[in-house]
């Protein structure tokens, strides 16, 4: 069994970022961890990385703001999934995914993997490269808010 230290939590995405139209990005990653109470009762953890096997659970949350005193008009967020990482879910939200290393955008159950024998199939979880949410309406200056998607160690 493969472990992979912190320093493949801290790869996965940048810190902070500040977008061109003063969108400010905070990314955090979790585990997820299920622990059980003394009533015999789970409740789902979700706690700060430091060592990930495969078949953890990851949760990537994505928090936005808008910095500026302006709204911020065709926003989009992409985010490269790392290569140790298959993708899961993305909870309640439809982002367009890359299976060709962000070359072309869709939706998962709309893209297809050409194989090695030249025919195609259809795309799967494990085939995403990258995530990305195109907001259709504009960010009120000062607005925030949070989105999040799941994957599991390879």
């Amino acid at each position: 069994m493969r472990i992979l230290p912190l320093l493949f939590a801290a790869a996965l995405l940048p810190g902070q970022a500040l977008a061109a139209n003063q969108v400010a990005l905070d990314n955090s990653v979790f585990v997820e961890r299920l622990s059980t109470d003394a009533a015999g009762k789970q409740r789902v953890l979700l706690e700060e990385p430091k060592v990930v096997v495969p078949g953890d659970r990851l949760v990537f949350v994505l928090a936005y703001r808008n910095a500026s005193a302006q709204p911020a008009d065709k926003f989009v967020i992409t985010n490269p999934l790392p290569a140790a990482v298959r993708f899961a879910d993305a909870g309640d939200t439809r982002p367009l995914v890359s299976v060709d290393g962000g070359k072309a955008w869709g939706l998962l159950s709309d893209l297809t993997v050409r194989q090695s024998d030249g025919t195609l199939r259809s795309a799967q979880p494990s085939d995403v490269t990258h995530i990305r949410w195109a907001f259709q309406k504009p960010i009120p200056a000062g607005a925030s808010g949070k989105l999040m998607f799941r994957g599991i160690v390879k």
